[in-house]
C-alpha cells in the first residue's frame, strides 16, 4: 500500500536523473525515465472520473501484477470530501461515495455505485446545467470528462497547441469534444468552462454554421445545374441546327429554340404515312401468300420426297421380271429342283422323291401381274414427275407474291416509322426546350437564393463579430493574467496577448516581433493555462481552480524558464494567504533547490532500482 498525500498549492512529482540527485550519484547510469510520472498523473485522471488509466498493453501488465489492486483518491468538491476507489486488475468495483472513509470503503466490499454520481456532482456543483447545456450540443453524455481533459493534458501532446488536450496514443477513452481531429467543438466548450460565450452566441453560431452548409450546398447545385444548361444548350443548338447563326443569350435564345422546335413538330405532324387500316390488309395479304407459298412449297417437297421412293420401287419390280420370265419358260418343261432330273423323264420313269409338279400357268399368271404392275408404277412416276413440272412454277409465283407483300409491308412500315421518330425527335426537342426554360428559372432562382445566404451569412457574421468584441473583456480578463505571466517566464520587454478571432483562438508572444516557435508554443501553452486557472481562482470560470502539467518540455524552455514556472505558482500560492489552487507539475529536470524538499516536492520516484518507481515492481 502506498499513501501520497497531495496539498493545495504546488505539488512537484520529481523523477531525478543520476547526476541530478546525491542519492544516485554513484549511479552514472541513472534515468528519470520510466519511473511512473506518467502513470502517477493518469491515475488521478482516473480518479477523477477517466476511464481508463493507462494503455491496453501497460493495463494488462499492471491488472496481472496487481489482481486485486486498486487506485483510491480523497476528492473535496464544493466543501464536502469524496472517497474514491477504482480497480486496477480483475475487480470491477468502482466507488464514488460523499463524505465516506477511503479506508473503509477500500477494505469494504459494497455495491458498486460507479463514478456517474461524482461526475454528476460535478456537472451541477462547477459546470452547473447552464453551462453544460452550451457544452452539450458539442457533446453527448457528462461535461466533467471534457473539462478534465483539458485540466490534465496529454504528456503525448507535448504542449503543442492549446487546443489539443488528448493523443490517440494514450487511450484515454475521453469523449468527444475533448478528443478528435475537429478543433472546432473544443474551442465551443473550452469558450463555455471560460464563460467566454453565450447562448444567444451559440445560437447564431449555430445558424452561421447552417447558412455556410446550405451556401456550400447550393453553390454545389447551381454549379452542377450550370453544367446541365450548358450540355443542353449546345445540344439542342445542334438539334434545331441553329448552328452558324447569330443567336441572342439565354433567356431570349429561349423563344428562339421554341420557334424552330414548334416548325419541326408542325412539319412532322405533316408527314404523310400509311394509315393503320391499310397496314392491317397489307399484313393480312402477306399472311395470305405466306400461307399460299408454304403450302405449294409444302406439295413440291412431298412430290419430290415421292419421286425417288416411287423409283425405287420401281426398279425393284423390274428386278423381278427376269426370274418370272425364267419361271414361266421353265414351267412348260420343268426340271426337279430336288433331283435336278426332268419332269417328263421323271414322270415317264417314275420319282421316288417327290410327287409335285410345277404350275406352269401360275408361273405364266405371275409374271403377267408383274408386268401390270410395272407399267402402272411407270405412270405414277410419270405423273408424279408431271405434277413437279407443274408446281414448280406455281411455288416461284407465289414466292414472288410473298415477297412483293413482305416489302408492301415494310414500306409501310418504314413510312410510318420515319413520320413518328421524326415526330417524336421534334417533340423531344421542344419538351428539352422546356426542360432548359425550367433550368434555367431555377438556375435564376437558385443563383438569388444564394445572394440572399451570403447577405444573411454575412450579416450573422456581423452579429459573431459583435459577440466576439462582447466577449473581449472575457479574454482580456485572461489577457491580464497571462501578459504578466509571460513577462515573467521570458523577461519584461515581452509583450503577451490572448484574442478570440474568427480562426480560433490566438496567444501571442511579442519579443522584439511575434515570436513563433516550439518552444514559445509550449510556453504560450503553460502561460494560459495558469492564466486560466488564476481566473478560476478569482471565481470567473466553470472549471476548478486545478491544473496538472505533466513533464512540460523544459530541454525546449530552457533552464532558467523552467525554474521561473515554479517561481510563479509559489508566488499564486502566497498571493491569498493560503492557496485557493491545486496545481500538480511532474518533472525529470531538477526543480530549483528551494522546491526539492516538502512541502512543495510530494513524491521523488526513480527509474532504478524497481522498488523505487511509482508501482515498486518491473511491469
Amino acid at each position: 500500500m502506498r499513501d501520497i498525500e497531495l496539498r493545495t498549492g504546488l505539488n512537484i512529482i520529481w523523477s531525478p536523473d543520476g547526476a541530478d540527485d546525491a542519492v544516485l550519484a554513484g549511479q552514472t547510469n541513472a534515468v528519470g525515465h520510466g519511473s511512473g510520472k506518467t502513470l502517477f498523473c493518469r491515475l488521478i485522471r482516473y480518479c477523477l472520473s477517466e476511464d481508463r488509466f493507462a494503455t491496453e498493453s501497460q493495463r494488462d501488465r499492471i491488472g496481472t501484477a496487481f489482481l486485486n489492486g486498486m487506485v483510491g483518491a480523497e476528492v473535496v468538491l464544493d466543501g464536502i470530501c469524496w472517497a474514491i476507489v477504482r480497480p486496477l486488475g480483475v475487480r470491477r468495483r468502482h466507488m464514488a461515495v460523499p463524505g465516506g472513509n477511503l479506508d473503509e470503503i477500500a477494505a469494504g466490499e459494497g455495491a458498486s455505485t460507479g463514478m456517474e454520481p461524482f461526475i454528476e456532482a460535478v456537472d451541477q456543483r462547477i459546470i452547473t446545467t447552464a453551462l453544460a447545456e452550451l457544452v452539450r450540443p458539442q457533446a453527448n453524455g457528462p461535461i466533467w470528462p471534457i473539462a478534465l481533459a483539458w485540466l490534465t493534458r496529454d504528456q503525448e501532446c507535448r504542449f503543442d497547441d492549446v487546443l489539443d488536450w488528448r493523443s490517440p496514443t494514450s487511450d484515454s477513452a475521453s469523449p468527444m469534444p475533448a478528443s478528435g481531429q475537429e478543433k472546432g467543438p473544443r474551442l465551443e466548450a473550452l469558450r463555455s468552462f471560460l464563460m467566454a460565450i453565450t447562448p444567444e452566441e451559440q445560437t447564431t453560431r449555430a445558424e452561421v454554421n447552417g447558412l455556410s452548409e446550405q451556401r456550400r450546398v447550393l453553390d454545389q447545385e447551381i454549379g452542377h445545374r450550370r453544367w446541365e444548361i450548358e450540355r443542353t444548350q449546345t445540344r439542342l443548338v445542334t438539334g434545331l441546327d441553329l448552328q452558324g447563326q447569330s443567336l441572342p443569350e439565354m433567356p431570349l435564345l429561349i423563344d428562339v429554340m421554341r420557334r424552330s422546335a414548334g416548325v419541326r413538330l408542325t412539319a412532322a405532324s405533316q408527314l404523310t404515312a400509311g394509315g393503320d387500316t391499310e397496314l392491317v390488309a397489307a399484313r393480312e395479304q402477306r399472311e395470305a401468300a405466306r400461307s399460299e407459298w408454304a403450302r405449294l412449297d409444302g406439295e413440291r417437297i412431298r412430290i419430290q420426297a415421292l419421286i425417288p421412293a416411287e423409283e425405287r420401287a420401281l426398279a425393284m419390280i423390274r428386278g423381278e421380271l427376269p426370274g418370272l420370265s425364267y419361271s414361266k419358260v421353265e414351267a412348260g418343261s420343268p426340271i426337279c429342283p430336288i433331283c435336278e432330273v426332268p419332269i417328263d423323264r421323271a414322270l415317264a420313269e417314275g420319282c421316288k422323291l417327290s410327287h409335285r409338279i410345277p404350275d406352269a400357268d401360275a408361273c405364266r399368271q405371275r409374271w403377267d401381274q408383274r408386268q401390270a404392275d410395272h407399267d402402272a408404277q411407270a405412270k405414277r412416276i410419270e405423273s408424279l414427275r408431271e405434277e413437279q413440272k407443274q408446281i414448280l412454277p406455281q411455288v416461284a409465283l407465289a414466292k414472288q407474291h410473298f415477297d412483293r407483300s413482305v416489302d408492301r409491308v415494310a414500306s409501310i412500315e418504314k413510312a410510318r416509322d420515319a413520320r413518328e421518330s421524326t415526330w417524336y425527335t421534334a417533340r423531344r426537342l421542344q419538351d428539352d426546350v422546356e426542360r432548359l426554360a425550367e433550368l434555367f428559372e431555377t438556375q435564376e432562382a437558385a443563383i438569388k437564393r444564394l445572394r440572399e445566404l451570403g447577405a444573411k451569412l454575412e450579416t450573422e457574421r456581423e452579429r459573431l463579430g459583435a459577440f466576439r468584441d462582447k466577449q473581449a473583456r472575457v479574454f482580456g480578463r485572461i489577457s491580464e493574467k497571462f501578459d504578466p505571466i509571460i513577462r515573467r517566464l521570458v523577461g519584461h520587454d515581452a509583450q503577451g496577448r490572448i484574442a478570440l478571432t474568427g480562426n480560433g483562438l490566438d496567444l501571442s508572444v511579442d519579443m522584439g516581433g511575434d515570436r513563433r516557435t516550439a518552444a514559445i508554443d509550449s510556453l504560450k501553452i503553460l502561460a494560459f493555462d495558469l492564466a486560466a486557472m488564476c481566473v478560476s481562482i478569482e471565481g470567473a470560470t466553470r472549471v476548478p481552480s486545478f491544473l496538472l502539467h505533466d513533464s512540460p518540455r523544459e530541454a525546449d524552455l530552457g533552464l532558467s524558464i523552467y525554474r521561473r514556472l515554479f517561481d510563479i505558482v509559489q508566488e499564486l500560492e502566497r498571493a491569498g494567504g493560503r492557496p485557493l489552487f491545486q496545481y500538480i507539475v511532474t518533472t525529470t529536470t531538477a526543480p530549483p533547490t528551494e522546491f526539492r524538499e516538502r512541502p512543495y516536492l510530494r513524491l521523488k520516484l526513480h527509474g532504478d532500482p524497481p522498488a523505487q518507481r511509482l508501482l515498486g515492481v518491473d511491469l
